[in-house]
């Protein structure tokens, strides 16, 4: 039996480090069809070398590609129920883009309260639909 998974998507936060040798984070996928929506699939890095890696370079936004197995585990909740989850179990993480660090003394400027301008009557009534380009989304 084949066991494979080949995903590309957007880091939803930082990779945590767990313990000395395991990463974890969660990968926005763009499903597409009729409608479009996005599966928010949590990975795990076993290897110490690439863990590490993953958590110092990699950053929430970051446009990644994960090659792995699926993975089920099933565990105990805190009321005693039982849940599980499948994860992805990476071999390799690429970063498929660079991302480069800001700087730490940048300052974002936001508007006082004052000058914010109200919604004129027309703009509540709007009902045009608008396009948001992938570039737009935070992660």
């Amino acid at each position: 039996m084949i066991n494979r998974v080949v995903l590309v998507g957007r880091l939803t936060r930082d990779p945590e480090l767990r313990g000395n040798s395991v990463a974890v984070f969660t990968l926005a996928i763009d499903n597409l069809g009729k409608e479009k929506s996005t599966s928010f699939i949590p990975c795990v890095v076993l290897n110490e070398q690439r863990a590490d890696t993953v958590c110092k370079f990699a950053r929430k936004g970051l446009l990644v590609g994960v090659e792995g197995r699926l993975n089920q585990r099933s565990f105990n909740r805190q009321d005693g129920s039982k849940g599980s989850v499948l994860e992805v179990i990476c071999d390799s993480v690429q970063f498929l883009e660079r991302r480069d660090e800001p700087v730490a003394n940048e300052e974002m400027e936001i508007p006082p309260f004052d000058d914010v301008t109200p919604a004129s009557e027309d703009d509540n009534n709007a009902t045009d639909k608008f396009e948001l380009a992938d570039d737009d989304l935070p992660f």
